[in-house]
This record gives C-alpha cells, sequence and structure tokens, in this order.
C-alpha cells in the first residue's frame, strides 16, 4: 500500500523542495504532489530535474481554476493562467491538474452562472489541456468555501460539469475532507468510477473546532471523524487504483520537524487507510 501513497507538500510545507525528495527519498515514498508557488520559485525545469533525480513521481499539481469572473479582462487572465499551468505540469511529468472552480465575483449571488463560467472555461481549456496530455479534475470544496473559493461544493455538482466533456480530459477529485459529510457520497463515487472520472483521491481528515479562517483546519489522518477506509473501499470499487494523495493544510503540523511529521503520516496511513 506504500507504494500508492502520495505525499502532497502542502502536507509538509516547512520542507523545502529538495529537503522533500530527500525526506521522501528516505522514507521510501515514492511520488509526491506539488504546488505552482513553491515550483514556481525554485525554478520548473530545476524542479522536475530534482524529482526525476530522486525517483519521485507527480502525482498532482495544485491549483489551476479560479474561472468564475465575468469581466471580460480578468476572465483573459485567468484563462492564461491555467495554460501555464498545463505546461507546468506537463513539464512535471504529471497528468493531473488541480481546478479550484473559484467563488462568487464581488457583488454577485448568482452561484449557477458562476458554475456555469466555469463549465465555459473548463470547454475553452480542454483542447490545450488535450495537446499537453494533461487531465482537468475539478474538485469540489466543502459548502463553506462556496462563496469565496469554490462554487462547486459537492461531487454530484463536479460531476455534472465534467460529464460534459471526455472522460480522458476532464474528472473530479474525491477529497475526504471536502465530501466526508455528504450522504450522497457513495453513489456518486460510483457514479464516478462508471464513467473512468476519478483522477485523484486525496485525504485529510476532519477536526474541530476550525481554526479563524478555516482554510488552515485540515487534521492529520486519525485526529478526526473521517471513515479513510470507508472511502478507499468506495473509490477502489469504483475502479479507481491511483495514488493516494494525502493533502494536509495544518500549521501545527508545519511547525514541527517535517521527518517527524512523516513518519507520523505513515504510521497513520498504515492504521486509518490500509
Amino acid at each position: 500500500m506504500l507504494s500508492r501513497l502520495s505525499v502532497n507538500q502542502e502536507t509538509i510545507k516547512q520542507w523545502s523542495l529538495p529537503e522533500l525528495a530527500i525526506g521522501c527519498e528516505a522514507a521510501g515514498v515514492r511520488q509526491v504532489g506539488l504546488w505552482r508557488e513553491p515550483v514556481r520559485e525554485y525554478g520548473l525545469a530545476r524542479t522536475a530535474r530534482l524529482m526525476g533525480d530522486a525517483g519521485l513521481g507527480v502525482t498532482s499539481l495544485c491549483r489551476g481554476g479560479f474561472l468564475t469572473d465575468a469581466e471580460p479582462a480578468a476572465r483573459r487572465r485567468a484563462l492564461d493562467d491555467n495554460r501555464a499551468a498545463l505546461d507546468e505540469a506537463a513539464t512535471l511529468g504529471t497528468d493531473t491538474l488541480v481546478l479550484v472552480s473559484g467563488g462568487l465575483p464581488a457583488g454577485s449571488r448568482d452561484l449557477a452562472g458562476a458554475r456555469e463560467r466555469v463549465a465555459e472555461a473548463v470547454g475553452e481549456l480542454c483542447p490545450y489541456a488535450a495537446e499537453r496530455g494533461v487531465r482537468l479534475a475539478i474538485e469540489p470544496l466543502h459548502p463553506m468555501f462556496a462563496a469565496d473559493r469554490c462554487v462547486v461544493s459537492t461531487l454530484a455538482q463536479a460531476l455534472d460539469l465534467a460529464e460534459r466533456f471526455p472522460a480522458d480530459r476532464v474528472g473530479v477529485v474525491v477529497d475526504t475532507y471536502h465530501l466526508w459529510w455528504d450522504d450522497r457520497v457513495p453513489e456518486q463515487i460510483a457514479r464516478a468510477g462508471a464513467g473512468g472520472r476519478v483522477h485523484s483521491f486525496q485525504l485529510a481528515d476532519w477536526v474541530t473546532p476550525l481554526p479563524a479562517g478555516v482554510l488552515l483546519g485540515r487534521g492529520q489522518l486519525g485526529d478526526g471523524c473521517v471513515d479513510f477506509r470507508a472511502f478507499r473501499s468506495m473509490v477502489e470499487s469504483a475502479g479507481f487504483d491511483g495514488a493516494i494523495e494525502v493533502e494536509i493544510f495544518n500549521e501545527e503540523l508545519w511547525a514541527r520537524p517535517g521527518a517527524e511529521v512523516l513518519a507520523e503520516l505513515l504510521d497513520r496511513f498504515h492504521r486509518f487507510v490500509c
């Protein structure tokens, strides 16, 4: 099962990219998920070489998206930025760009209209993504993020968007942190699997109380109420046998030594996921 584990770099944000490569290699982790900002800081080509030299596969790049703006110039900028993200993903050797749709534009209350603009943008990006061999993975975020970060709140909504396009080009992210609460998740994971649209499977726990701002409230595996084995069983029954990526945003984890966090993650992965 360790061969399927991918450590998203945000989980051990205190590590530089070279430290991430060295630490994962030493721990026997063979896959990582990357974020655009630290990759750009280190250098795209340098990062690709670093991962290759360490024998690390890149399971996803985060993130593209933020495609809800209706103003033409802002919309063009967003599309250009997503094309750049697709170029970066291809250079890093990952076939998956995670899309976070974006929240409501300032002053808007039109959720349906915002989601439709996401669909239109995905349609524009699809040919470019296909040329680069990269899939677009739409990630639904918990409804508490609908206003400012992601108007796609459920797996059903994400699939409604994805199914307008070929399955090998557009799919969804199944992220336990965002979906654990939804009683329709089992049927929607089965729907995603039947269509070949589970493009990424990510883990983080739900712990309370949530911190101020809520974004950094993801918990270490086993610290909260998510049934990870149940989720793993659902996605595997749906035909998914790819990487299981642990993506945690948590300031308490970031304040600890990275090697300690990784060792704990490996222990929790075996105890609560395997």
